[in-house]
């Protein structure tokens, strides 16, 4: 070969292949996709400023109505009440709730708070376990009854004369 085409091609495989090798470029998207329209600046500032409302929010100890306006209305906020539901049963706090409490008290809290959650865990899958096991029994002893019937009918059938084919 000749020198010039020789760099020619190392030319080309440094300009083309070698970049493609180290900066794969991606896959078009799908022809069902389709793009989103650019926000407009002041969709932008509005967002921003939200974002930072309720972040700044998120450091209060008492999370008030300004994190979660759903769950106070318009009358109870003119009264300085927060909305109590009276109707509604006291539920009991779940276990996100209960470990974020416990997490506040430092690791003397946290460790029984776990050890509740696990143990409760560890209980509901043993649970789940004897009772698929005893499930697996019964279904085992349905399928040797049924084949111990199925043996009994074919002796005695086979004590009668049998038509070859």
């Amino acid at each position: 070969m000749k020198v010039g085409v020789v760099c020619r091609k190392v030319y080309d495989y440094i300009r083309y292949d070698l970049r493609e090798i180290a900066f794969p470029s991606s896959l078009p998207d799908p022809p069902h996709i389709q793009n989103r329209p650019k926000l407009t600046w002041r969709d932008n500032l509005f967002i921003l400023k939200k974002a930072t409302r309720l972040y700044c929010a998120s450091w209060v100890r008492d999370i008030g109505p300004d994190l979660r306006p759903n769950d106070y209305t318009k009358d109870n906020e003119a009264n300085g009440e927060a909305k109590t539901t009276s109707s509604a049963p006291e539920k009991e706090p779940s276990v996100i709730e209960d470990l974020a409490v416990a997490a506040r008290g430092g690791m003397e809290t946290l460790r029984p708070a776990l050890q509740r959650v696990y143990l409760t865990r560890a209980s509901a899958y043993r649970d789940a376990l004897q009772s698929f096991i005893q499930g697996y029994q019964e279904g085992v002893q349905q399928v040797m009854e049924k084949k111990e019937e199925e043996e009994s009918k074919t002796q005695s059938e086979g004590n009668a004369p049998k038509k070859s084919t």
